[in-house]
């Protein structure tokens, strides 16, 4: 999807563009590619975007370590302010936040919004944390070894040797 320039909105009918997408989205790895449709609606000192997405991912069970598929469906909306950036804002990165500060995003009025990476975020933050593939997960199966035939590392030769010592004097 192209970059939107975002005074073109304003010329738009309703000041709204409608974009339908079915293809892959750069680094985002999906076993199906991601389509929907996206909306993005001009109102004077903000933008409304919103989209319904959908797509398949292959995840790993954080538990057995298994791959499986996940379909990903999301219905985001967000508000993006519109306003001038001052060059001292750019990179704020020694900017303290109070806790009555909400994080917004912001674009500057003339210049472009890209679909493509709001996409992209939005899947990226819906994608789930904990990742099972099922929630009766017994995870990784360990067998038992028993002690006897177990050799011990001749590494741990030293440790061994002690920690017999301190057992006898008890």
């Amino acid at each position: 999807m192209k970059k939107i320039y975002i005074p073109q909105l304003t010329r738009a009918p309703q000041q709204t563009e409608t974009l339908a997408f079915d293809q892959a989205i750069p680094g985002l790895e999906t076993l199906t590619p991601v389509r929907g449709q996206l909306q993005i609606r001009h109102c004077k000192t903000y933008l409304e975007v919103s989209a319904i997405a959908e797509t398949i991912l292959t995840l790993t069970c954080h538990r057995c370590l298994q791959q499986y598929n996940y379909r990903l469906a999301i219905q985001p909306t967000e508000l993006i302010w519109l306003e001038e950036q001052e060059e001292a804002d750019i990179f704020p990165f020694d900017q303290e936040i109070s806790s009555g500060d909400e994080l917004v995003e912001t674009l500057p009025p003339d210049g472009y919004f890209d679909p493509t990476t709001w996409l992209y975020e939005q899947l990226c933050l819906e994608t789930p944390h904990r990742q099972l593939c099922d929630q009766n997960c017994p995870g990784i199966q360990v067998t038992e070894t028993s002690q006897a035939s177990s050799e011990v590392d001749r590494r741990w030769a030293s440790l061994e040797a002690l920690r017999q010592q301190l057992n006898g004097k008890n």
